[in-house]
């Protein structure tokens, strides 16, 4: 199995070899669409019966923050990718997919700049440009930090176009700060450890989500060139084929190491979290009782998913013939976990849970 499938090499004719890669097209774009719809109508069945009443714009809102999450998680991704290539020995560094920062830093922009909006209008969505108290964003601390994401994301564009785009690594790391501090703010019990679990959790949610996105992008940009090498010149290619395979089936087991180390650091804070937010003697009835608690449930349930897909994508690492074959599963984990990041929009809008004693 190879990471691409043979195109107009094998297809002969220009109409067949297209519709792979037209089908993955769209069902690329029913995923987008299906994550999507998750901030959107998540509100309704994670509120029903529960006796708590939705915000005004609860759905566009939680849209927004599952925008600037994945806008985050793309360029973090990129970074850490390419760190992790420049480890493995005979990588072809030199054929290196087409950066998604620029583009994400403007989805992260806008999405950071409407949220902005929101909190300039009180925490509502404005119908109109007098709504806003647009001065009033650098006297409250919400305020401010939308304004410090919103200064991020341009910042980091600006990065992701220049000459040294590693550059956008701190106006990223402002955005997972003001994140962090924003989910918890002064009144809370224990604000500073709630932002450190925070900020370690958004960290390596972005590292593992955009990390992996890349690596795949990666590896099938290798395995694409080398296959072009050899229907340009078919002597001697074959031993750069298999450079590439090797390469790419190296960075697939290296990033697959650290990913472990992510995960038990995600799950470490993300338990941590909700046991500051859900008492031990509350969580089972507050899962079930809450919105908070219903799509905390549905975002353990992705994670599990995305947790076995990883496990098999590793086992295939290790013991299949066809190390490569690893992609497969690694694929499904890019979606659940582009899911992932759907629901956690929602639930970073949805109202915080009952303490109850």
């Amino acid at each position: 199995m190879t990471l691409i499938r043979p195109t107009a090499e094998t297809a002969g004719a220009s109409g067949p070899a297209r519709r792979p890669a037209a089908g993955r097209a769209v069902a690329l774009l029913v995923l987008v669409a299906v994550a999507a719809l998750i901030p959107l109508l998540g509100p309704r069945p994670a509120l029903d019966g529960t006796g708590e009443a939705a915000a005004p714009g609860l759905g566009g809102i939680a849209l927004l923050r599952a925008a600037l999450f994945a806008a985050l998680c793309v360029p973090v991704g990129e970074l850490f990718a390419a760190r992790l290539a420049r480890l493995v020995p005979g990588a072809p560094l030199e054929h290196a997919p087409r950066s998604w920062a620029p583009s994400a830093a403007a989805v992260g922009f806008l999405a950071a700049l409407g949220l902005a909006s929101v909190v300039a209008t009180g925490n509502l969505l404005p119908h109109h440009l007098s709504d806003m108290d647009v001065g009033g964003l650098y006297q409250s601390r919400d305020g401010k930090l939308a304004l410090l994401e919103v200064n991020a994301f341009l910042a980091a564009g600006l990065c992701a176009l220049s000459w040294r785009p590693a550059a956008q690594v701190w106006p990223l790391a402002a955005v997972v700060l003001a994140e962090a501090l924003r989910a918890h703010p002064a009144p809370e019990h224990g604000p500073l450890v709630g932002s450190g679990l925070t900020l370690v959790h958004v960290t390596c949610a972005a590292l593992w989500t955009g990390g992996l996105l890349h690596v795949l992008r990666m590896l099938r940009t290798w395995r694409a060139a080398s296959e072009a090498a050899e229907a340009a010149e078919p002597t001697g290619t074959a031993e750069t084929a298999a450079s590439a395979d090797a390469a790419g089936a190296a960075l697939l087991g290296l990033y697959a190491r650290v990913a472990a180390v992510l995960f038990a650091a995600l799950t470490a804070t993300g338990v941590w979290s909700a046991l500051r937010r859900m008492p031990p003697g509350t969580v089972l009835d507050q899962l079930t009782a809450t919105s908070y608690g219903r799509t905390l449930l549905a975002k353990l349930v992705l994670v599990a998913a995305v947790a076995v897909l990883a496990l098999l994508a590793r086992l295939r690492l290790r013991r299949a013939a066809d190390r490569l074959s690893a992609c497969v599963p690694a694929r499904a984990e890019v979606v659940a976990l582009g899911l992932v990041v759907a629901v956690s929009g929602l639930l970073t809008a949805l109202p915080l849970p009952i303490r109850w004693s």
